[in-house]
């Protein structure tokens, strides 16, 4: 024992210096180990990306608005509008234009041919009582180029089922006639016809 006492004293620092280092970097692997399981056991937060999601385009329909509207002619209106969408698309109606006359709820078809009727004048309208291209006074009054039918035009002298078809097509394309004048810019008319016409018919 009395030998060990001189070893044990030179030694015994050493020793110790080395055990409070290994203590310490006992103490501090165990401590990051911790936060290491820690995070470990964790997954990965991950930043939220916004996903882009493509719309799906909406269906539209092509109408021809047509007869007492302030612009008429083609026009691309979204799938399942209304009739009254539609002639509002094209300016709204005229004075003149008889909207009872429509369904104005009515979804719009595509291709459809929406023609806003001119209110009839009152006494004005009244198909003649003679025969188709019978001479002579055919009926008790002018007839009105803003609601006359095909049948009604083939009262007058010279008008057969072909040009009152393009009486029709005119009137339906230009909104209407202005005045008796404006029938002579439908093909067919010529000057001698528009001259036999002209007393029996009204705007």
């Amino acid at each position: 024992m009395e030998r060990l006492r001189p070893w044990l004293r030179d030694h015994t620092w050493p020793y110790l210096a080395l055990a409070a280092v290994l203590a310490v970097l006992g103490w501090r692997i165990g401590f990051g180990g911790g936060d290491a399981s820690g995070d470990a056991a964790q997954p990965p937060t991950r930043t939220a990306e916004p996903v882009s999601v493509a719309g799906t385009p909406a269906r539209e329909v092509l109408v021809h608005v047509a007869g007492e509207v302030r612009r008429p002619g083609l026009y691309r209106l979204p799938d399942g509008v209304r009739t009254m969408r539609a002639i509002r698309q094209a300016g709204g109606a005229t004075r003149h234009a008889d909207m009872a006359a429509l369904n104005l709820a009515a979804p719009v078809q595509d291709g459809q041919r929406i023609v806003v009727p001119r209110r009839s004048v009152p006494g004005a309208a009244a198909p003649a009582s003679g025969g188709a291209g019978s001479g002579g006074d055919a009926g008790p009054g002018p007839i009105s180029l803003a609601s006359a039918t095909v049948e009604q035009l083939q009262t007058l002298d010279g008008i057969g089922p072909t040009l009152a078809a393009r009486i029709i097509e005119w009137r339906d394309t230009h909104g209407g006639f202005g005045s008796v004048d404006d029938l002579d810019d439908v093909p067919g008319i010529g000057e001698g016809r528009m001259e036999a016409l002209r007393p029996r018919l009204a705007p």
